[in-house]
């Protein structure tokens, strides 16, 4: 392997911290919603072919009714109440730790962590997430999921690179330090 895959939080968030609202909704992210633009998510996912997200997000993709968006991709839904086969994923009860540290052995591009807050959590709790970025929406929404829920360790990061788009979202991208 040339070269170690990183795990990547890319996900958006409210400018007061919510990735959902209280009803698990995210029609608020419309607001930033521009014909031709896509804050990089192109880019980004060319790098991409591994995807891990937490039950919840699975649904809420389902929701949609749209062709599921990580269907050429390997991708890892940690849940302790879904399984069965489905062909465009693989439903994972085990240690989200030991998940991780069996992609970083595999040849591979990077690893998109694709939400929620509990995921997130658990990998901020192991120091496991290696870039972080953030699209933040010009919106409080005042209650919901919040991104970072509380853990006990602290993590200094080192901006790399921040963007401001016409629309109001600002993009921060960051690493560890």
């Amino acid at each position: 392997m040339d070269r170690k895959r990183k795990v990547i939080l890319y996900i958006a968030q409210s400018l007061d911290g919510f990735i959902a609202d209280e009803n698990g909704g995210i029609e608020w992210l419309s607001v930033v919603e521009r014909p031709g633009e896509d804050y990089g998510y192109g880019e980004f996912i060319k790098n991409i072919d591994t995807v891990i997200m937490g039950r919840r997000t699975y649904e809420t993709l389902l929701s949609f009714k749209i062709e599921f968006p990580h269907k050429d991709m390997v991708c890892y839904v940690m849940s302790t109440t879904l399984e069965g086969i489905n062909p465009d994923v693989e439903f994972f009860n085990g240690d989200i730790g030991d998940l991780i540290r069996m992609l970083e052995q595999e040849d591979g591009k990077d690893i998109f962590i694709d939400g929620g807050s509990e995921v997130v959590r658990e990998l901020r709790e192991r120091d496991l997430i290696d870039e972080y970025i953030i699209s933040i929406i010009p919106i409080m929404i005042g209650k919901g999921t919040r991104l970072f829920r509380d853990t006990s360790n602290r993590r200094q990061l080192k901006l790399v690179e921040s963007k401001v788009f016409e629309s109001g979202l600002v993009q921060v991208r960051y690493e560890k330090a």
